[in-house]
């Protein structure tokens, strides 16, 4: 039976890149790394590896014991959430997969600072998990960008199986059937012998997101440079925050023509009504586990640039109720209503019609800090590998809000742009 650890120790050094010490960790058994960009959204990285708890069979609830309220990182699959709209579909991955790290590294990206921590069952044991954890620092290693890991990546339909579907979505939406539906492409490939999916992460490294990851547990791994938050959860404050993201134009190298597309997504009234009806679409989602009256949507319809595309964000808060956590929290508003779309529940069995299973990708990745606070991302810009027989096999997918006036061609070039980076990560330009 797991154990709490309810001692703690911590120690804070001088600054080393997490990426560099993620990568001396690459191989060892649950390695992980969730790495910000250091941005206004992304001020601390954490790298940790060898868990002393794996599991996920039991769902949510095992998020509800006390043993495992802390040091926790988990990876909730899209499918679990939308089953029962959707009814029994193939479990690609599993629904939950969780590990406990008692000794974990948390780097400050403004005060350029690392605390060491380390948990146990008493002092002394929390302290050899410090120094385990100290000892990674040492063993930071190179972490100059590797050759395209893959020579090419498949999509799992033509793109007129796009069209088509972004067209029966605008026809059942004209119909009154939904209001919005987000519909993505697949596409799948293999890694080189010998590459690896940590490579994939140095690739993209240059384009940090706020909510990068990498996660191996087994012969799983993961690899996300997602920018879009799902949920924060502050329990001193029991303060709630989803941060939705719905409109998208690609980035130009001309700096004219790049503000000029920024300015065309801010001014869209169709973009910004697919925003608007995703944070209502969250504010009844949050208003489910928040105290009454206190959900609110502060910011709407903010420009966020990134590498490759510039993007329309809003941002809406809660309180939550006495005694919420973080299974409440997941159970309320998972899947994220940005990439099921409007109402839900028939949004997710229309996108159900038209898509295998999704896996990890437009799940979340999420994790409990020390105090209880939770930090979960949605996994867009994300590949799902696993290994078989010495190989890693890849999938990974984008898609595209479709409403009433949704154009199938414009809807297929989106997801193109989304797709750019992570394209250029496994395969090149």
């Amino acid at each position: 039976m797991i154990q709490p650890l309810p001692a703690r120790e911590t120690r804070e050094r001088p600054w080393r890149e997490p990426l560099a010490v993620a990568a001396g960790l690459r191989h060892r058994d649950g390695a992980l790394a969730l790495l910000s960009d250091g941005g206004p959204l992304g001020r601390r990285s954490f790298v940790a590896a060898d868990p002393d708890w794996t599991g996920g069979e039991g769902g949510l609830d095992l998020l509800r014991d006390p043993a495992l309220s802390r040091g926790v990182v988990g990876l909730y699959a899209y499918d679990a959430g939308a089953r029962p709209a959707t009814g029994p579909r193939p479990e690609i991955w599993p629904d939950l997969m969780l590990a406990r790290y008692p000794a974990m590294l948390v780097f400050d990206h403004r005060r350029r600072t690392v605390a060491v921590t380390g948990r146990g069952g008493d002092a002394a044991a929390a302290r050899r998990a410090c120094d385990r954890a100290e000892a990674w620092l040492s063993a930071a290693a190179d972490i100059s960008a590797p050759p395209p890991p893959a020579r090419a990546m498949q999509p799992e339909a033509p793109a007129e199986s796009y069209l088509a579907a972004v067209a029966d979505v605008v026809a059942r939406i004209a119909a009154g059937e939904l209001f919005q539906a987000n519909i993505a492409r697949a596409w799948t490939g293999e890694l080189h012998p010998g590459a690896d999916p940590f490579d994939v992460l140095l690739r993209l490294s240059r384009r940090a997101a706020a909510y990068g990851a990498f996660w191996r547990l087994g012969d799983r791994a993961l690899v996300s440079n997602s920018p879009e938050l799902f949920l924060t959860f502050d329990p001193a404050s029991r303060r709630i925050e989803t941060r939705p993201i719905k409109g998208t134009r690609p980035r130009d190298p001309d700096p004219v023509r790049d503000a000029a597309l920024a300015a065309e997504l801010s001014a869209s009234a169709k973009d910004r009504a697919e925003n608007l009806m995703i944070v209502d679409l969250m504010r009844n989602d949050l208003s489910r586990i928040a105290e009454p009256g206190t959900v609110a949507a502060g910011r709407l319809f903010e420009i966020e640039s990134h590498p490759t595309v510039h993007h329309l964000v809003s941002t809406v808060t809660g309180t939550g109720r006495l005694q919420t956590g973080v299974a409440d929290l997941l159970a309320a508003a998972f899947p994220p209503g940005s990439i099921t779309g409007a109402p839900k529940h028939q949004a997710m069995k229309v996108i159900a019609a038209h898509e295998p299973p999704r896996g990890p990708w437009c799940g979340s990745l999420f994790h409990v800090g020390d105090d209880g606070a939770l930090t979960a991302s949605v996994l867009i810009r994300t590949a799902a590998f696993e290994r078989s027989e010495g190989r890693w096999r890849f999938r990974t997918l984008a898609g595209a809000g479709i409403v009433a006036d949704s154009d199938p061609a414009s809807e297929l070039a989106e997801t193109e742009v989304k797709l750019l980076a992570l394209r250029q990560a496994l395969t090149g330009p």
